[in-house]
């Protein structure tokens, strides 16, 4: 028989704080985490804000040889796997003893060690560039560094799915504890601001100027933010078997590429609805039992009217709450959908749903029921979790109160 599988654990890099409550407080109060870049020399560009984390310190989470080894990115993404572990009161002897996969999702990884070689090389000759420096670059290595911290001897695997890459790795550690080949699965995504990949949002025209408004009128494109979300899954048999607390249960996801442009959606989100109609099937509810909707919302022109336009396809003339917390922390890019997971979970367990800041002149082709510049409470047993990425990558995840979804085998499999 097909197992529920539970999140029973939660951490969290962000810059709006460290650690799931730190975060979730934060996002309730509406804090804006834009500032002026620091983690390099922005003085020269046109836009010089983003959400860069400035409460991580290595040593606080990392141990020396960590320190020595692994890059900004690995680093945060160990530190909230760490805070995930410990909520679920599991402890490495624990993990080294089940079956312990780690999957994690990416878009470049440790982007600045790509700079630093290429710099090196070009200044200083090839000899300069150490085997260190390609053991740490790789997207590749971030579960590896992750598991190892950890001790998990399960399957290891990275995810680069772009801006959807969260989602993408926590659908199929999920699919890993249904099909019975792992009991515990750490899993989410993490990603830093580099210089690199933030002049090539600047040079597509896809940056704000000073602050993101999802959804507005206004709105004047994204702003680059950073961090790790870090969940632990557990089949229900062994979270049963340990006495863990489930915080919430993954219901189905939907997955699905637009197939039609590097950096555009659909204009008809084609990929957008099948993936949410998707996720909503494989969870075993219909459209009107979606309570609350966590957007992928980047405050760019075209993504949010393309998601707009899916929400009134699948659920029509009503309107379902929706928020973008992308509006308070930037875009995290590939750990967007993962930090973000962990704000579906959270509106589970408070039902609050958390607010859109800077929202202020409504965009009629963003015809949505946007929680606007304060929380609200409501309804929260089931929340989607949308991301939509580059290259036309769609993926989004259910996340429902215990109890709430039906029996894995009375829920819809086929595509």
């Amino acid at each position: 028989m097909t197992p529920r599988v539970y999140v029973t654990g939660m951490g969290v890099v962000s810059a709006l704080g460290l650690g799931r409550r730190d975060f979730w407080q934060s996002l309730l109060a509406g804090r804006n985490a834009a500032a002026p870049v620091t983690l390099f020399d922005a003085s020269n560009l046109d836009r010089n804000i983003a959400a860069e984390v400035k409460g991580y310190r290595p040593e606080d989470h990392l141990t020396a040889r960590e320190q020595r080894d692994v890059g900004r990115c690995s680093g945060m993404a160990i530190a909230a796997a760490r805070m995930a572990v410990a909520d679920a009161g599991l402890d490495d002897a624990h993990l080294r003893s089940t079956r312990a996969a780690v999957v994690i999702g990416t878009t470049m990884g440790e982007a600045d060690m790509l700079s630093r070689i290429d710099d090196g090389w070009i200044r200083h000759g090839r000899a300069s560039v150490t085997a260190q420096d390609f053991a740490r670059y790789s997207p590749s290595f971030l579960p590896l560094h992750v598991g190892r911290a950890l001790g998990c001897r399960g399957q290891v695997l990275t995810l680069p799915a772009a801006c959807a890459a969260g989602n993408y790795a926590i659908g199929y550690a999920a699919d890993l504890l249904r099909a019975g080949r792992a009991d515990v699965v750490i899993t989410g995504a993490a990603e830093m601001i580099e210089e690199l990949q933030y002049c090539g949002f600047l040079r597509l025209g896809a940056l704000a100027p000073d602050r993101c408004q999802p959804f507005d009128l206004n709105r004047g494109g994204l702003l680059l933010g950073e961090g790790a979300g870090v969940l632990v899954l557990e089949s229900e048999a062994h979270a049963v078997r340990r006495g863990a607390t489930a915080l919430a249960e993954v219901g189905g996801y939907g997955i699905a590429c637009d197939a039609y442009h590097i950096t555009r959606p659909h204009p008809e989100a084609t990929g957008t609805v099948r993936a949410l109609r998707e996720a909503i099937a494989r969870s075993g509810l219909t459209p009107d039992e979606v309570d609350f909707v966590n957007a992928h919302g980047t405050a760019t022109r075209a993504n949010d009217q393309v998601e707009a336009r899916a929400m009134r396809e699948v659920f029509g003339d009503r309107r379902v709450p929706i928020s973008s917390v992308k509006s308070m922390i930037g875009h995290t890019m590939g750990a967007a959908s993962a930090i973000e997971a962990v704000t579906c979970i959270e509106t589970v367990l408070s039902g609050v749903y958390p607010p859109t800041i800077h929202y202020e002149t409504p965009d009629p082709e963003c015809d949505l029921d946007v929680v606007a510049n304060v929380p609200r409470r409501g309804a929260s047993d089931v929340v989607i979790n949308n991301s939509l990425a580059f290259g036309g990558y769609d993926a989004l995840v259910c996340f429902a109160r215990v109890g709430r979804l039906p029996p894995p085998s009375d829920r819809e499999v086929s595509r």
